[in-house]
C-alpha cells in the first residue's frame, strides 16, 4: 500500500465535517491512545536494549579480539627468570605488537572484586600475568604455545577465544531479541488499532448509511476513520515515547564497575531513534485503519 505526500497532508489538515463521522470520545479513543502509549513506552526500552547490546558486542569483539594473556606458574625463585624468558619469546613472535608483565598492584586490582582490597600478592603463590597486544594481522596461537612450552615450561597462553565468542554470540542474540520485540510491538499496535477501528465502524453503521444516502463516497468515510485513528496513535505514542525516554534518563550511566546493566541508555546520536517510534506508530495505525475501513465498508450493505 502506497503512502504519498498528498495523503499525509490530508491527515494533517483539519476536516471538521469528516471528524464528526468518528466519535471523539469513547472506549475506542481510549483504547487507541492507551495501546499506542504503552507500546511506544515498551518500544523505547526494546530499542535501548538492542542498541546497548550492539555496543556491548562491538566492544567485546574489538577489545578482546586483539588481546591475549600469558600466565606463568613457577616457584618463587624462578618466577622472574621465566617471566623474562616469556617476554623475550613474545618480543620475537610475529604478530605481537607489545607485551608487558602486570605489576603486583595491577594484579591486586584484578583480584580485588573477589578478595577485597589490600590483598598481599607477594605472600601468595599467584601466577604472573603478561598482557599481550596483537597487531592487526594477529599471531599464530598454536605456534606460540609450542614455543612457550619448549622455552618457558611454566607459561600458558590464553587468547580469550573461549571467553570472547560466547559473550559476543550472547550479545548478538540479545540484540536480535530487541529487534524482534520491536516488530512484535508494532504488530500488537496494529492489532489493537484494527480492533478499535472495527468497533468504531460497527458503532457508526447507521451514520455511515446516512452518509451514503446523502452521496458520501466510501473513500471519504474511510479517510475520516483513518485520520482520527492515525492522529490518536501518533499522540499516544508521543506521550509513551517521552515517558520512556524519561525513564531511560533515570537509569544509571555507563560505568565499568557496574558492567552491562549500567549502560542501557542511549548514547550520542542514538537519541534520535526514539523520535521515529511515534512516526512508526502512526504509519502502522494508518495502514491498519485503512485496511479495516475498506474491508468493513465493502461488507456493509
Amino acid at each position: 500500500m502506497k503512502i504519498d505526500l498528498a495523503q499525509v497532508k490530508a491527515l494533517l489538515l483539519t476536516d471538521r465535517q469528516a471528524d464528526r463521522v468518528v466519535p471523539p470520545t469513547g472506549f475506542t479513543a481510549s483504547l487507541t491512545l492507551f495501546s499506542a502509549g504503552v507500546m511506544a513506552f515498551l518500544a523505547v526500552f526494546a530499542l535501548a536494549l538492542s542498541l546497548a547490546t550492539g555496543r556491548l558486542a562491538d566492544r567485546w569483539g574489538n577489545e578482546l579480539a586483539r588481546t591475549a594473556t600469558v600466565r606463568i606458574s613457577a616457584p618463587e625463585g624462578q618466577m622472574a627468570a621465566q617471566t623474562a624468558a616469556a617476554l623475550r619469546v613474545l618480543e620475537t613472535t610475529a604478530g605481537v605488537d607489545r607485551a608487558r608483565a602486570l605489576t603486583d598492584e595491577e594484579q591486586a586490582a584484578l583480584l580485588a572484586p573477589w578478595f577485597g582490597p589490600g590483598l598481599p600478592i607477594s605472600d601468595l603463590p599467584i601466577p604472573r600475568l603478561i598482557e599481550v597486544i596483537e597487531t592487526s594481522d594477529g599471531f599464530d596461537a598454536d605456534g606460540l604455545r609450542l614455543r612457550l612450552s619448549a622455552e618457558v615450561p611454566g607459561a600458558m597462553l590464553d587468547d580469550h577465544t573461549r571467553w570472547r565468542q560466547p559473550l559476543v554470540r550472547a550479545a548478538s542474540r540479545l540484540r536480535l531479541l530487541g529487534w524482534v520485540s520491536l516488530i512484535l510491538i508494532g504488530a500488537a499496535v496494529g492489532a489493537m488499532i484494527t480492533l478499535a477501528a472495527n468497533a468504531a465502524l460497527a458503532a457508526n453503521a447507521q451514520v455511515i448509511s446516512v452518509l451514503r444516502l446523502v452521496g458520501a463516497q466510501d473513500t471519504y468515510i474511510a479517510h475520516a476513520f483513518v485520520r482520527r485513528f492515525t492522529l490518536r496513535a501518533l499522540s499516544g505514542a508521543c506521550v509513551g515515547m517521552v515517558l520512556g525516554c524519561g525513564a531511560i534518563l533515570l537509569l544509571p550511566s555507563a560505568q565499568i564497575e557496574g558492567g552491562f546493566l549500567t549502560g542501557l541508555g542511549f548514547q550520542g546520536w542514538h537519541w534520535i531513534w526514539p523520535l521515529i517510534i511515534p512516526l512508526l506508530a502512526a504509519a502502522v495505525a494508518f495502514v491498519a485503519t485503512r485496511l479495516a475501513a475498506q474491508r468493513t465498508l465493502k461488507d456493509m450493505p
